[in-house]
C-alpha cells in the first residue's frame, strides 16, 4: 500500500476528485492548507497599502491505495491539477505499513 499526498490549487479540487473517481478511487481526505514553494507568495494592494502574502491557499489531498493503482492515481492527479503555471503543486508517495478499518478490524488492502 502507498499513501499519496498531493498539494494542489484549491480551484482544481473538483477536477482532481472527478479524475480519481473515474479510475475507481473513491476515498480521499481533503485538508485546507497554506504554504509556498518557489513562487514565494506575492504582493497585494489593499486600501492603498501594499503587503506581502507569504502563504498561499492550497488544498492537500490524501489517499491510501493498493500498489497497483499508484501510477494511475498519480497520472490522474497530475493531469487534472495541471495549469502550466507556477504553484500547480506537488505529489508525494510514501509506503504504508498497515491500514486498519476501525469498525470491522479489517487489515491491509481489505481496510482500504
Amino acid at each position: 500500500m502507498k499513501k499519496i499526498e498531493a498539494i494542489i490549487k484549491p480551484f482544481k479540487l473538483d477536477e482532481v476528485k472527478e479524475s480519481l473517481h473515474e479510475i475507481g478511487l473513491q476515498g480521499i481526505t481533503v485538508t485546507e492548507a497554506k504554504g509556498f514553494g518557489r513562487q514565494k507568495g506575492h504582493t497585494e494592494l489593499y486600501r492603498g497599502a501594499e503587503y506581502v502574502v507569504d502563504f498561499l491557499p492550497k488544498v492537500k489531498i490524501e489517499l491510501v491505495i493498493e500498489d497497483n493503482l499508484v501510477e494511475r492515481a498519480i497520472e490522474a492527479i497530475q493531469q487534472a491539477a495541471h495549469t502550466g503555471r507556477i504553484g500547480d503543486g506537488k505529489i508525494f508517495v510514501t509506503p504504508v505499513e498497515e491500514a486498519i478499518r476501525i469498525r470491522t478490524g479489517e487489515r491491509g488492502n481489505d481496510a482500504i
